[in-house]
Protein backbone atom coordinates (compact mmCIF):
# COMPACT_ATOMS: atom_id res chain seq x y z
CA UNK A 1 0.00 0.00 0.00
CA UNK A 2 1.50 3.58 -0.70
CA UNK A 3 1.71 6.06 1.94
CA UNK A 4 -0.91 8.42 1.97
CA UNK A 5 0.46 11.48 4.67
CA UNK A 6 -3.40 12.32 5.07
CA UNK A 7 -4.57 8.29 5.74
CA UNK A 8 -1.28 6.67 7.57
CA UNK A 9 0.16 6.99 10.59
CA UNK A 10 3.64 8.38 10.62
CA UNK A 11 6.03 10.24 12.75
CA UNK A 12 6.87 13.94 12.20
CA UNK A 13 10.07 15.84 13.19
CA UNK A 14 10.23 19.18 15.05
CA UNK A 15 13.28 20.78 14.56
CA UNK A 16 12.87 23.20 16.82
CA UNK A 17 13.12 20.86 19.46
CA UNK A 18 14.92 17.89 17.93
CA UNK A 19 11.68 15.68 19.18
CA UNK A 20 9.62 13.69 16.88
CA UNK A 21 5.49 13.38 17.29
CA UNK A 22 3.67 10.30 16.23
CA UNK A 23 0.64 11.10 14.09
CA UNK A 24 -2.74 9.20 13.40
CA UNK A 25 -4.72 11.01 11.09
CA UNK A 26 -7.08 8.12 10.19
CA UNK A 27 -8.53 8.35 13.48
CA UNK A 28 -9.81 11.63 12.85
CA UNK A 29 -12.69 10.36 10.88
CA UNK A 30 -14.76 9.82 13.86
CA UNK A 31 -17.66 11.47 14.06
CA UNK A 32 -16.71 14.25 16.12
CA UNK A 33 -15.34 16.86 13.48
CA UNK A 34 -18.27 19.68 12.59
CA UNK A 35 -19.96 19.18 16.63
CA UNK A 36 -19.85 22.23 18.98
CA UNK A 37 -20.82 22.70 22.13
CA UNK A 38 -20.99 26.06 22.94
CA UNK A 39 -20.85 27.28 26.62
CA UNK A 40 -22.69 30.06 28.64
CA UNK A 41 -20.71 32.96 28.24
CA UNK A 42 -19.60 34.91 31.55
CA UNK A 43 -21.34 38.25 31.26
CA UNK A 44 -17.53 40.41 33.03
CA UNK A 45 -18.07 44.03 34.32
CA UNK A 46 -15.80 46.31 33.11
CA UNK A 47 -14.28 46.96 36.28
CA UNK A 48 -14.78 44.46 38.87
CA UNK A 49 -14.21 45.91 42.72
CA UNK A 50 -12.91 42.37 43.67
CA UNK A 51 -10.11 41.98 41.27
CA UNK A 52 -6.64 42.55 42.44
CA UNK A 53 -5.73 43.93 38.83
CA UNK A 54 -8.13 46.45 37.53
CA UNK A 55 -7.20 49.89 38.11
CA UNK A 56 -7.35 51.43 41.28
CA UNK A 57 -7.43 48.23 43.59
CA UNK A 58 -5.83 46.99 46.18
CA UNK A 59 -3.67 43.81 45.57
CA UNK A 60 -3.64 40.69 47.91
CA UNK A 61 -0.46 42.31 49.28
CA UNK A 62 -1.57 45.94 49.92
CA UNK A 63 -0.32 47.54 47.40
CA UNK A 64 -2.81 50.03 45.47
CA UNK A 65 -3.05 49.61 41.43
CA UNK A 66 -2.79 53.19 39.89
CA UNK A 67 -5.80 54.35 37.45
CA UNK A 68 -3.80 53.00 34.50
CA UNK A 69 -5.27 53.51 31.49
CA UNK A 70 -3.21 51.46 28.81
CA UNK A 71 -1.01 49.03 30.08
CA UNK A 72 -0.20 48.30 33.67
CA UNK A 73 3.30 46.48 34.67
CA UNK A 74 4.38 45.48 38.32
CA UNK A 75 6.33 43.18 39.90
CA UNK A 76 4.66 39.71 40.53
CA UNK A 77 3.61 39.58 44.14
CA UNK A 78 4.27 35.91 44.07
CA UNK A 79 7.19 35.48 42.32
CA UNK A 80 8.91 31.88 41.02
CA UNK A 81 12.30 33.66 40.94
CA UNK A 82 13.85 36.11 43.28
CA UNK A 83 16.01 38.77 42.85
CA UNK A 84 19.02 37.93 45.59
CA UNK A 85 22.48 37.37 45.53
CA UNK A 86 22.77 33.50 47.07
CA UNK A 87 25.99 32.49 48.48
CA UNK A 88 26.42 28.79 47.24
CA UNK A 89 29.02 26.64 47.70
CA UNK A 90 28.80 23.87 44.42
CA UNK A 91 28.85 20.27 45.93
CA UNK A 92 26.87 18.76 43.31
CA UNK A 93 27.35 15.13 42.23
CA UNK A 94 26.50 13.85 38.97
CA UNK A 95 22.90 12.66 39.86
CA UNK A 96 22.20 15.30 42.41
CA UNK A 97 23.02 18.47 40.35
CA UNK A 98 21.27 21.83 41.72
CA UNK A 99 22.04 25.73 41.60
CA UNK A 100 20.59 28.42 42.67
CA UNK A 101 18.37 30.58 39.79
CA UNK A 102 18.23 34.60 40.33
CA UNK A 103 15.56 36.26 38.19
CA UNK A 104 12.33 38.47 38.25
CA UNK A 105 8.97 38.19 37.62
CA UNK A 106 6.44 40.99 36.22
CA UNK A 107 2.86 41.11 35.85
CA UNK A 108 1.61 42.76 32.64
CA UNK A 109 -2.02 44.31 32.52
CA UNK A 110 -3.09 44.52 28.89
CA UNK A 111 -6.04 47.05 30.19
CA UNK A 112 -7.71 48.53 32.66
CA UNK A 113 -10.94 47.07 30.66
CA UNK A 114 -11.65 43.79 32.90
CA UNK A 115 -14.26 42.11 30.52
CA UNK A 116 -11.99 41.99 27.30
CA UNK A 117 -9.36 39.58 25.66
CA UNK A 118 -6.49 40.56 23.13
CA UNK A 119 -9.19 39.12 20.75
CA UNK A 120 -11.87 41.78 21.98
CA UNK A 121 -9.22 44.65 22.20
CA UNK A 122 -8.55 46.68 18.95
CA UNK A 123 -5.68 46.69 16.83
CA UNK A 124 -4.15 50.19 18.34
CA UNK A 125 -4.18 48.70 22.12
CA UNK A 126 -2.56 45.45 21.07
CA UNK A 127 -0.25 47.79 19.49
CA UNK A 128 0.35 49.18 22.95
CA UNK A 129 0.97 46.03 24.44
CA UNK A 130 3.71 44.76 22.14
CA UNK A 131 5.43 48.25 23.29
CA UNK A 132 5.29 47.34 26.51
CA UNK A 133 6.97 44.02 25.98
CA UNK A 134 9.90 45.68 23.79
CA UNK A 135 10.00 48.25 26.89
CA UNK A 136 10.43 45.39 29.68
CA UNK A 137 12.72 42.96 27.26
CA UNK A 138 15.44 46.10 26.88
CA UNK A 139 15.22 47.16 30.44
CA UNK A 140 14.94 43.68 31.94
CA UNK A 141 17.83 42.69 29.44
CA UNK A 142 20.24 45.26 30.02
CA UNK A 143 20.74 43.36 33.38
CA UNK A 144 24.14 41.73 33.50
CA UNK A 145 22.71 38.74 34.91
CA UNK A 146 19.59 38.75 32.99
CA UNK A 147 20.41 35.91 30.22
CA UNK A 148 17.03 35.43 29.08
CA UNK A 149 13.16 36.87 28.86
CA UNK A 150 10.06 34.49 28.29
CA UNK A 151 7.06 36.51 27.64
CA UNK A 152 3.86 34.81 27.80
CA UNK A 153 0.17 34.76 28.48
CA UNK A 154 -2.11 31.61 30.12
CA UNK A 155 -5.73 32.60 29.41
CA UNK A 156 -8.30 30.87 30.61
CA UNK A 157 -8.73 28.89 33.92
CA UNK A 158 -7.91 25.70 32.31
CA UNK A 159 -4.54 26.77 31.89
CA UNK A 160 -4.43 28.10 35.33
CA UNK A 161 -5.08 31.55 34.76
CA UNK A 162 -6.69 32.35 38.33
CA UNK A 163 -8.16 35.90 37.28
CA UNK A 164 -10.28 36.60 34.05
CA UNK A 165 -8.74 40.50 33.94
CA UNK A 166 -6.64 40.56 30.46
CA UNK A 167 -3.05 40.29 31.99
CA UNK A 168 0.63 38.43 30.65
CA UNK A 169 3.46 37.88 32.61
CA UNK A 170 7.02 37.61 31.79
CA UNK A 171 10.00 35.51 33.72
CA UNK A 172 13.17 37.16 33.19
CA UNK A 173 16.68 34.78 34.46
CA UNK A 174 19.88 34.26 34.32
CA UNK A 175 19.51 30.85 32.78
CA UNK A 176 18.58 29.52 29.70
CA UNK A 177 15.14 27.83 30.25
CA UNK A 178 15.25 23.93 28.87
CA UNK A 179 12.85 24.33 25.81
CA UNK A 180 15.19 27.26 24.79
CA UNK A 181 18.44 25.52 25.12
CA UNK A 182 17.16 22.69 22.87
CA UNK A 183 15.70 25.33 20.39
CA UNK A 184 19.07 27.65 20.83
CA UNK A 185 21.02 24.30 20.07
CA UNK A 186 18.40 23.30 16.95
CA UNK A 187 18.70 26.79 15.65
CA UNK A 188 22.55 27.70 15.90
CA UNK A 189 23.43 24.17 14.18
CA UNK A 190 21.10 24.85 11.19
CA UNK A 191 22.50 28.54 10.91
CA UNK A 192 26.38 26.95 11.08
CA UNK A 193 25.42 24.40 8.56
CA UNK A 194 22.82 26.33 5.85
CA UNK A 195 24.36 30.29 6.48
CA UNK A 196 20.39 31.10 7.11
CA UNK A 197 18.36 31.22 10.28
CA UNK A 198 15.82 27.49 9.95
CA UNK A 199 12.80 29.11 10.53
CA UNK A 200 13.30 32.18 7.56
CA UNK A 201 13.67 28.97 6.02
CA UNK A 202 10.77 27.29 6.82
CA UNK A 203 8.72 29.98 6.76
CA UNK A 204 9.68 30.12 2.69
CA UNK A 205 8.54 27.13 2.28
CA UNK A 206 5.57 27.61 4.04
CA UNK A 207 4.35 29.79 2.42
CA UNK A 208 5.07 28.43 -0.80
CA UNK A 209 2.92 24.79 0.01
CA UNK A 210 0.19 27.37 0.78
CA UNK A 211 -1.20 24.06 2.92
CA UNK A 212 -0.83 25.00 6.90
CA UNK A 213 -0.89 29.26 6.64
CA UNK A 214 -4.16 30.30 8.42
CA UNK A 215 -3.23 33.92 8.39
CA UNK A 216 -0.79 36.09 6.83
CA UNK A 217 0.06 40.02 6.50
CA UNK A 218 3.08 41.79 4.91
CA UNK A 219 5.25 41.29 7.71
CA UNK A 220 4.01 38.22 9.55
CA UNK A 221 2.42 34.45 9.05
CA UNK A 222 0.16 32.26 11.41
CA UNK A 223 0.83 29.03 10.54
CA UNK A 224 -0.23 25.60 12.19
CA UNK A 225 3.54 23.57 12.16
CA UNK A 226 4.36 20.63 10.45
CA UNK A 227 5.18 19.42 13.71
CA UNK A 228 2.31 20.92 16.00
CA UNK A 229 1.60 18.87 19.06
CA UNK A 230 -1.53 20.97 20.57
CA UNK A 231 -4.90 20.38 18.14
CA UNK A 232 -5.53 23.71 17.08
CA UNK A 233 -1.45 25.32 17.92
CA UNK A 234 -0.17 27.98 15.86
CA UNK A 235 2.70 29.65 15.10
CA UNK A 236 3.59 33.56 14.42
CA UNK A 237 6.68 33.88 11.78
CA UNK A 238 8.13 36.92 10.73
CA UNK A 239 8.59 37.33 7.35
CA UNK A 240 11.79 39.33 7.91
CA UNK A 241 14.70 37.51 9.68
CA UNK A 242 15.34 39.64 12.98
CA UNK A 243 15.89 38.17 16.14
CA UNK A 244 13.96 39.64 19.18
CA UNK A 245 11.52 42.70 19.76
CA UNK A 246 14.05 45.47 19.28
CA UNK A 247 14.32 44.49 15.50
CA UNK A 248 10.75 45.41 15.35
CA UNK A 249 9.90 48.35 12.38
CA UNK A 250 7.00 50.66 13.48
CA UNK A 251 5.17 49.06 10.02
CA UNK A 252 5.69 45.16 12.07
CA UNK A 253 5.09 46.39 15.46
CA UNK A 254 1.13 47.16 13.94
CA UNK A 255 1.09 44.05 11.44
CA UNK A 256 2.12 41.75 14.23
CA UNK A 257 -0.48 43.58 16.45
CA UNK A 258 -3.02 42.69 13.49
CA UNK A 259 -2.06 39.09 13.05
CA UNK A 260 -2.45 38.69 17.31
CA UNK A 261 -6.01 40.08 16.63
CA UNK A 262 -6.47 38.04 13.87
CA UNK A 263 -5.68 34.60 15.12
CA UNK A 264 -7.30 35.47 18.65
CA UNK A 265 -10.42 35.89 16.98
CA UNK A 266 -10.45 33.03 14.67
CA UNK A 267 -9.74 30.72 17.84
CA UNK A 268 -12.58 32.46 19.77
CA UNK A 269 -14.60 31.90 16.64
CA UNK A 270 -13.96 27.95 16.02
CA UNK A 271 -16.26 26.98 19.53
CA UNK A 272 -17.87 30.13 19.78
CA UNK A 273 -16.24 30.39 23.78
CA UNK A 274 -13.12 32.74 24.58
CA UNK A 275 -10.48 30.43 23.58
CA UNK A 276 -7.71 29.18 26.44
CA UNK A 277 -3.99 29.19 25.49
CA UNK A 278 -0.67 29.51 26.57
CA UNK A 279 1.02 31.71 24.29
CA UNK A 280 4.59 33.01 24.26
CA UNK A 281 7.48 34.81 22.45
CA UNK A 282 10.86 33.01 21.52
CA UNK A 283 13.32 35.38 20.84
CA UNK A 284 17.38 35.74 21.29
CA UNK A 285 18.64 35.91 24.69
CA UNK A 286 20.20 38.18 26.15
CA UNK A 287 23.33 37.61 27.10
CA UNK A 288 25.23 40.18 25.09
CA UNK A 289 26.47 37.58 22.63
CA UNK A 290 25.12 38.06 18.53
CA UNK A 291 22.42 35.69 17.87
CA UNK A 292 22.26 35.54 14.18
CA UNK A 293 20.69 32.03 14.19
CA UNK A 294 17.37 33.24 15.81
CA UNK A 295 14.66 34.11 14.16
CA UNK A 296 11.49 36.10 15.98
CA UNK A 297 8.56 33.59 16.64
CA UNK A 298 5.41 33.57 18.99
CA UNK A 299 3.87 29.66 20.04
CA UNK A 300 0.03 29.39 20.72
CA UNK A 301 -0.66 25.87 22.69
CA UNK A 302 -4.47 25.70 23.36
CA UNK A 303 -5.69 22.81 24.75
CA UNK A 304 -9.52 22.51 22.97
CA UNK A 305 -9.74 19.69 20.81
CA UNK A 306 -13.58 18.67 19.98
CA UNK A 307 -15.57 21.54 21.13
CA UNK A 308 -15.72 24.50 23.98
CA UNK A 309 -15.89 21.53 26.59
CA UNK A 310 -13.71 18.75 25.18
CA UNK A 311 -9.70 18.95 25.71
CA UNK A 312 -6.79 17.52 24.77
CA UNK A 313 -4.71 15.85 27.11
CA UNK A 314 -1.53 14.74 27.40
CA UNK A 315 -1.77 11.11 29.22
CA UNK A 316 -0.64 7.50 28.87
CA UNK A 317 1.11 7.01 25.43
CA UNK A 318 2.39 10.55 25.47
CA UNK A 319 3.34 10.91 28.64
CA UNK A 320 5.32 7.16 28.45
CA UNK A 321 6.18 7.17 24.51
CA UNK A 322 6.06 10.49 22.61
CA UNK A 323 3.62 13.32 21.78
CA UNK A 324 0.79 11.75 19.63
CA UNK A 325 -2.31 13.67 17.57
CA UNK A 326 -4.92 12.76 15.72
CA UNK A 327 -6.60 15.61 13.38
CA UNK A 328 -3.86 16.71 11.02
CA UNK A 329 -1.90 19.69 10.94
CA UNK A 330 -3.27 20.37 7.29
CA UNK A 331 -6.37 19.89 8.65
CA UNK A 332 -6.67 22.17 12.15
CA UNK A 333 -5.36 25.07 9.37
CA UNK A 334 -7.49 24.75 7.01
CA UNK A 335 -10.47 24.58 9.60
CA UNK A 336 -9.30 28.17 11.16
CA UNK A 337 -8.37 29.38 7.81
CA UNK A 338 -11.85 29.31 7.11
CA UNK A 339 -13.07 31.14 9.84
CA UNK A 340 -14.74 34.61 10.09
CA UNK A 341 -12.28 37.54 10.35
CA UNK A 342 -15.01 39.34 12.75
CA UNK A 343 -15.60 38.11 16.02
CA UNK A 344 -18.38 35.61 17.14
CA UNK A 345 -20.10 38.29 19.42
CA UNK A 346 -19.82 41.03 16.75
CA UNK A 347 -21.48 39.09 14.58
CA UNK A 348 -24.35 37.52 16.81
CA UNK A 349 -25.14 41.67 17.79
CA UNK A 350 -25.74 41.97 14.01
Amino acid sequence: MQFNIHEHPHRRYNPLLDEWILVSPHRAKRPWQGQQEAVSIDLLPAHDETCYLCAGNSRSNGTQNPQYETCYVFENDFPALLDEDIEFENQNKALFQLKPEKGINKVICFSPKHNVTLAEMDVFEIENVIKTWKEEYITLGSKDYINYIQIFENKGSVMGCSNPHPHGQIWAQSSLPTQIEKTQKSLQAYYEKNQISLLEDYVTQELQLQERIVIENDHFVVLVPFWATWPFETMIISKRHFGNLIGLTSKESLAFAEIIKGITVKYDNLFETSFPYSAGIHQAPTDKISHPEWHFHMHFYPPLLRSASVKKFMVGYEMLGEAQRDISPEKSAEMLRNLPNTHYKLIKKK
